[in-house]
């Protein structure tokens, strides 16, 4: 039984900084480039959610 590569299952996109990239397909980087925005506005949900805690807690120890 033969498999085409469409029939297996596909490896989720991940990316490493710094990893390299000249053997990756322009739908690949477009993936990775994806991915990656999507962890920006993850890590910059966090980092609001973190400094809307901080400035509460230095609101009621400052006062």
């Amino acid at each position: 039984m033969t498999f085409l590569d469409d029939d297996r299952p596909k490896k989720p996109t991940a990316h490493e900084i710094g990893s390299d990239l000249s053997m990756l397909s322009v739908d690949e980087l477009d993936a990775r480039i994806t991915l990656l925005r999507s962890e920006i506005e993850r890590l910059g949900a966090e980092k609001d959610r973190k400094a809307a805690g901080r400035r509460a807690a230095d609101s009621i120890f400052k006062s």
